[in-house]
């Protein structure tokens, strides 16, 4: 089984208007209500990609039981811990620029926190375990060291798409796959990546620690996938880009539906940018069939070790 967990989920209010002037009266063209979280979107696309998944996470009040209802819709199981605070909600505005406004994450008690720990130990050997989205400075990086070696020791994949201190403890864990984008990626080593020479060096790095795929997303540039035995390029295909939001989950999405039928990456990797240019290109998530259109448009070539000093 896959597991995706969310610490802090939302509501996504967002909006589309042709101009947004602050101080103002804005009156919206179209709005939509998601759930949010990356966790929650990796989900949500498993599902529409053939894959089912148990969504945990934290949620509480009315906005708690929206998100519940809106995944039951949309065939995604939950298994999210209560929590008293009511679950956040988060504004996003679509006009000629982007305008964001989120929520504060809930405080999560010690033993709701223990609540997720039981879950995880009940996980087996060859599930996965997808933790994403910013973890919490407030949870002792104890914790995610506990989740990280309970992984290890049960043979459960553990997938990282997340930022945050407790990041670096975890890399040395042997991650089954870690996603950073290239700004993610430059902060874990304090430095600013500039291209994909410097995003495969520093990639390679983590691989070296232990992670064993580690996707470095580019946006417009593509991606690479760097392994003890890989390194490959990938080229995204080229469209209009509606929304970003939730391509870089909706890559690993891919990866894992992919991986977990095949166990091939360079084909795992190749549905994953096709699954995350497939949701820039949309409102919303992507679907099956979007994703499968693209998969011709996506150019794998290897990356070599001389390409750095290009």
């Amino acid at each position: 089984m896959i597991y995706t967990c969310t610490f802090a989920p939302s509501i996504d209010y967002t909006t589309y208007l042709p101009e947004f002037v602050a101080g103002k009266l804005n009156r919206s063209q179209q709005v939509y209500y998601y759930p949010g979280g990356k966790g929650i979107n990796v989900s949500r696309v498993l599902k529409r990609l053939g894959a089912d998944s148990i969504a945990l996470g934290y949620a509480g009040g009315f906005t708690g039981n929206y998100i519940a209802k809106f995944l039951e819709d949309e065939g995604v199981a939950t298994d999210f811990i209560s929590i008293e605070e009511i679950t956040r909600i988060n504004v996003k505005i679509k006009s000629a620029d982007e305008t964001e406004l989120n929520g504060p994450a809930p405080n999560i008690s010690a033993s709701q926190l223990d609540a997720l720990m039981e879950k995880v130990t009940k996980m087996e050997k060859g599930d996965w375990f997808v933790l994403a989205g910013t973890l919490p400075d407030s949870i002792p990086t104890a914790f995610f060291k506990e989740v990280a070696q309970t992984c290890q020791k049960n043979g459960v994949r553990l997938v990282l798409d997340t930022s945050g201190p407790a990041l670096n403890e975890l890399i040395g864990l042997n991650p089954f796959l870690i996603k950073p984008n290239e700004h993610e990626l430059g902060e874990l080593f304090g430095i600013v990546i500039s291209d994909k020479s410097d995003a495969y060096s520093y990639a390679k790095k983590l691989v070296e620690k232990g992670v064993e795929n580690v996707i470095v997303s580019m946006g417009g540039e593509g991606a690479l996938l760097v392994t003890k035995e890989l390194a490959v390029s990938a080229e995204a295909p080229k469209q209009k880009v509606v929304n970003t939001v939730g391509a870089g989950d909706s890559l690993v999405s891919g990866f894992i539906a992919s991986y977990a039928k095949q166990e091939n990456p360079l084909e795992a990797f190749k549905y994953g940018v096709a699954s995350g240019s497939a949701t820039a290109f949309r409102s919303d998530l992507c679907e099956k069939p979007d994703v499968e259109a693209l998969l011709g448009q996506v150019k794998l070539t290897p990356f070599h070790e001389q390409d750095v000093t290009k």
